[in-house]
């Protein structure tokens, strides 16, 4: 019986966290568009029909219309079904890292959901909103009530310490860097603090840079060609959060 109720929580964990990246999926599509996230009932985007209860549960109902619209039997995004399922993963990440339903735990899932935002808009209009840098500020300051152990000097130096160089590699090279690639790990470096931001940091150019010298072996891009770096720096900033101490501490052995 213990097992199965252990079964039954993590299954709420997952629920619970695609519940809410289904909304973040309804974020990411209706920003851009100037459409509100709060007003209007979810509707097919092809046939404007509202859809009922039964066609917004997260990953089952996508699974059980074969991914299609009930209506117009239009193919719904494979990107919606992951993107849920991402957020159940998240939330049981959090749970697991964070010692269950810790108010640690709803902050770093807090995080990670700006982040998926982020890094979807980002993919799709090559944008990164004010607002989420912001969000990501503030979640660094109820960081502060909740870590004191992390110094504000920290977390002050930690929105520098990348977001600075950043911006003049972006003044020297037209291109370099987009202002919302800087605003976000100026956010992030007071949430992260000084040394998990040079961790996310350095993982997320490795990631850019791996990808975009892809993009050139492969010949589908030249070195003019521009594309989202946001999603490899929200990586980076997910990694640093989960593991950063262990990689700084593994590094700095190197040493």
């Amino acid at each position: 019986m213990l097992y199965i109720a252990y079964a039954v929580l993590w299954l709420l964990r997952f629920a619970l966290g695609a519940c809410v990246f289904s909304f973040l999926g309804v974020v990411v599509w209706r920003l851009p568009r100037r459409e509100s996230v709060v007003k209007g009932r979810s509707h097919c985007p092809v046939c404007g029909r509202t859809l009922s209860a039964a066609e917004l549960l997260p990953c089952l109902s996508y699974l059980l219309q074969g991914g299609k619209c009930r209506g117009c039997g239009a193919k719904i995004p494979a990107r919606d079904f992951w993107i849920e399922v991402l957020g159940g993963l998240c939330s049981c990440a959090c749970a697991y890292a964070f010692g269950g339903e810790t108010a640690q735990a709803a902050l770093a899932f807090a995080v990670l959901g700006i982040l998926t935002v982020v890094a979807l808009m980002d993919m799709d209009t090559l944008e990164i909103y004010d607002r989420f840098p912001v969000l990501l500020f503030v979640c660094g300051i109820a960081a502060h009530i909740l870590i004191p152990s992390l110094g504000i000097k920290s977390r002050l130096i930690g929105c520098v310490i990348v977001s600075v160089p950043m911006l003049l590699l972006a003044l020297i090279v037209p291109g370099g860097f987009g202002g919302g690639d800087i605003k976000l790990m100026l956010g992030a470096g007071f949430f992260l603090g000084a040394k998990l931001t040079v961790v996310a940091a350095f993982i997320g150019i490795l990631l850019g840079g791996g990808f975009g010298a892809l993009l050139l072996a492969q010949k589908k891009a030249n070195r003019k060609s521009q594309f989202a770096f946001g999603p490899f720096l929200c990586i980076g900033i997910a990694i640093a959060m989960f593991f950063g101490e262990t990689i700084a501490d593994w590094y700095m052995g190197l040493l």
